[in-house]
């Protein structure tokens, strides 16, 4: 394990903001972690856990230690005839592995597909598409607590799960080192959710009457193809916005003046309102602001046309928010993690 000094960052974020690191270790065991922890730089500086890099904005050099987590490895724990259980490398690439579930036939993650980021930030944010959360299949979460040392094992309750929410964003947040993720998947009778986005209009259009996990992973890729821009090609983190959770009885009220406006039930009382129409409502699809600017198919994406910095995000996604504020009195909170 070796100590990085003024490392660049522009190849480990998705927005490929060209911030640089004090410091960056890569962190490919728990036994690396422990040589790091116990190297007097960390307690020295602040530290920030970085996975896929794909849920972040530098909005300047990180002034302390970046820990990328580079920890990979799939084990099978347990297996039966109608599940598994498997636990995996907190590095690993999130979509390679929902793609090796599906070439195993173990289903789950199928709606998931394509979303990008590392498996260890994945409970983090609890990501979720298509009617789909992670949580649905976490069994436990392991790691290290960087304020003890030790290891721990956090089972589903402890993780706290909620919408784009557990509680390694707040208590543990910083405080808590994923090494890996342990999942169950089923092998059989696996339960299909095809009503939500366009995911049973794709199966129609390809006549597919009864799908597998493959065709509805392969409908879920082919969507977010459609809608979402390629990090590789145009930087971006996905979604920038949370969908906001409201008031069933304000998002009536709000119908009366916009009878055009989605609203997806939460539970009796709340409702989620599409951030994305929110957006475009407000005229900002497809606008550019210098050298960043709102992707054309999906007002929901910030993208960086190849220059811009983190500064310049920022500033058009507080002019966003203070847009849809003004014209819909809903506050839209970020999903993508600021620095």
């Amino acid at each position: 394990m070796t100590i990085q000094e003024n490392a660049s960052l522009k190849e480990l974020n998705t927005f490929g903001i060209p911030a640089k690191a004090r410091y960056l270790a890569h962190i490919t065991s728990t036994e690396a972690l422990d040589v790091l922890t116990k190297n007097p730089l960390f307690s020295s500086v602040k530290h920030l856990i970085l996975g896929g890099g794909s849920n972040i904005l530098f909005t300047k050099d990180y002034d302390g230690l970046i820990i990328k987590v580079d920890i990979n490895g799939k084990t099978i724990l347990e297996e039966t005839e109608s599940d598994v259980l498997i636990s995996v490398g907190a590095g690993e690439n999130w979509h390679q592995f929902v793609l090796y579930c599906i070439s195993h036939g173990w289903g789950g993650l199928e709606n998931l597909s394509l979303i990008p980021g590392s498996v260890g930030a994945a409970p983090i944010q609890n990501i979720g598409a298509y009617g789909v959360e992670i949580e649905k299949s976490v069994e436990y979460v392991e790691g290290i607590d960087l304020t003890t040392g030790e290891s721990r094992r956090l089972t589903h309750p402890e993780c706290r799960f909620g919408y784009r929410e557990s509680v390694f964003k707040h208590d543990l947040h910083e405080k808590f080192f994923i090494s890996s993720v342990t999942l169950r998947l089923t092998k059989k009778n696996h339960r299909l959710d095809i009503h939500y986005g366009a995911i049973k209009e794709v199966l129609e259009r390809n006549k597919i009457a009864h799908p597998g996990i493959k065709e509805i992973s392969d409908a879920v890729i082919d969507i977010r193809r459609s809608k979402l821009p390629d990090p590789s090609v145009i930087g971006n983190a996905g979604s920038f916005f949370k969908n906001p959770t409201v008031n069933a009885e304000f998002a009536r009220v709000l119908q009366q003046g916009h009878p055009s406006m989605p609203v997806y039930p939460v539970d009796n009382q709340y409702v989620k309102i599409p951030a994305g129409w929110l957006i475009e409502q407000c005229g900002w699809k497809g606008k550019k602001s210098g050298r960043v600017g709102v992707h054309e198919r999906q007002a929901l994406v910030l993208v960086n046309f190849g220059d811009g910095n983190g500064e310049e995000i920022l500033q058009l996604a507080t002019e966003i928010q203070d847009s849809v504020k003004k014209k819909f009195g809903v506050t839209l909170m970020t999903e993508v993690n600021i620095i």
